[in-house]
């Protein structure tokens, strides 16, 4: 086991760290307008959130390296979770995964949809802001 001197260094928790931006955006969203964090409880929280998401990815890792699969998916980190005992988060991951998915599909059309057309992006660009004007021009003919 290493102590906390050893584990600052560049294969440490550096590593692993978030952005404090991202986790006090994160942290702000989710706390209801009438509570105020300490800078202590902010950096407990971001501490302990990275710590949550190492042990997760750990897991996970070892999941996959069972299945003998070189990378982790969705259902690794569920099984992860069940593994480690937090039986009662796994409905809602199992839900913001499905919606993850779902997006990630829409997402995939759109692009291929957009492949499809032949049209570079740039010309779909000025395609639109030609559009825009035309629509501009004729908004003020008639006013």
């Amino acid at each position: 086991m290493s102590s906390d001197n050893e584990r600052s260094g560049p294969t440490g928790d550096d590593e692993l760290s978030l952005p404090k931006a991202t986790v006090m955006k994160l942290i702000n969203e989710m706390m209801p307008s009438d509570i105020v964090c300490s800078k202590e409880a902010r950096d407990l929280l971001i501490d302990s959130c990275v710590e949550f998401i190492h042990l997760i990815a750990s897991e996970s890792n070892e999941i996959a390296d069972r299945e003998t699969k070189k990378t982790i998916a969705g259902e690794h980190v569920i099984s992860a979770l069940k593994e480690l005992g937090f039986e009662d988060y796994v409905e809602d991951v199992e839900e913001v995964y499905k919606e993850h998915r779902q997006q990630q599909k829409d997402r995939d059309k759109r692009s291929s949809r957009l492949e499809k057309t032949g049209i570079s992006e740039e010309e779909l660009l000025r395609q639109q802001e030609l559009l825009f004007e035309q629509s501009r021009l004729k908004f003020e003919a008639h006013h």
